[in-house]
């Protein structure tokens, strides 16, 4: 299973058109300053989680995660949004975003139809926790912007469905035109059947085709750069032995230069530092949620200076102390 997201590089752009500071918002994110000035720009699941509850911390509007997935100008769109476009129906759109997101992201988009309803929901396959409000909110948003684009009419869903309790039900409702149910087994947005399968006035069969092989051509490069991303991961934690390896040690271990080894992991949009941070947060958490050890003797394996470096670290990592982490870890497992 692929480990990274590619997030759209439009999003610094609509956060800025909506009011909400990029600056502020990666930082309370813990995300680097330049995440948008990458030429790729890949985080992992718990990164992707962590901006979008930093979107939602930094903004004062409750409706952002929905603003922030309606696009009118096609130009804007990302190609696998012209892609979905490009099919017949809003059911072909879903199916042919299924089909590649599986193979480049770690989430599955499902979708069921029947004679009356066509239901589509996320499932984020490396996540530990519920994933952020405003994500699903986006996510639902962007499938309505799909819908509407693609027919040319106002298609609104019959029902949005949310796991846990909202506080902004009527304004959701106004938003999208449909009914908010809480409560629900899954996060879902549900169309009519009838409106799933209204002719795309955007089809474009030739553009599909010259596109399709572009995507495949992406997915195989997407393998190969989670590969050695996960390569040199394996390698940094082999080496976490009561010591941090440099770039040096790791690039000498692998039979390459330092240097070939931070072009190649810039290329798949991370670096050294980034990864070793990632190899140090899993092995932490291993280290808190499967052994005895004392905090002091995880946090030497880890390569920190001292127990406060490390107490640091594991905050920005996960929000709590390792203390209060492990504690609530074994209470959850315990339960």
């Amino acid at each position: 299973m692929l480990k990274h997201f590619r997030v759209a590089g439009r999003l610094a752009n609509k956060l800025e058109e909506l009011g909400v500071s990029v600056p502020e918002v990666l930082r309370k994110a813990g995300l680097p300053q330049d995440l948008f000035r990458q030429t790729r720009i890949l985080v992992s699941t718990e990164e992707l989680f962590a901006l979008w509850h930093a979107i939602e911390c930094v903004s004062s509007d409750p409706l952002i995660g929905l603003k922030l997935a309606v696009e009118t100008k096609t130009e804007r769109f990302h190609p696998m949004g012209i892609a979905a476009l490009s099919t017949e129906n809003l059911v072909a759109a879903v199916k042919h975003m299924a089909r590649y997101k599986k193979l480049t992201a770690p989430e599955e988009i499902l979708h069921q139809i029947s004679e009356d309803e066509f239901s589509i929901s996320f499932r984020w396959l490396a996540a530990v926790e519920t994933e952020p409000r405003l994500l699903t909110d986006y996510c639902f948003a962007w499938m309505v912007t799909i819908a509407r684009h693609g027919t040319g009419k106002p298609v609104t869903p019959l029902r949005v469905e949310y796991i846990q309790p909202r506080s902004n039900v009527r304004a959701t409702e106004r938003l999208l035109g449909c009914q908010v149910t809480t409560g629900a087994v899954q996060n879902a947005i549900v169309f009519r059947a009838e409106d799933a399968m209204l002719p795309f006035v955007t089809r474009n069969t030739e553009l599909l085709d010259l596109l399709a092989p572009q995507f495949d051509e992406q997915m195989k490069l997407h393998k190969a750069e989670d590969s050695f991303i996960e390569l040199v991961r394996r390698a940094i934690q082999d080496r976490l032995t009561g010591q941090r390896p440099s770039i040096e040690i790791v690039a000498r271990a692998l039979h390459m230069s330092s240097r070939t080894l931070q072009r190649r992991l810039q290329e798949g949009g991370s670096s050294f530092q980034r990864v070793l941070d990632e190899a140090r947060h899993q092995m932490a958490r291993y280290y808190l949620s499967n052994s005895a050890l004392e905090l002091n003797e995880a946090a030497y394996l880890l390569g920190f200076q001292d127990p406060n470096s490390f107490g640091r670290a594991f905050r920005s990592w996960e929000g709590v102390p390792p203390g209060d982490w492990r504690e609530a870890h074994r209470a959850s497992t315990t339960a």
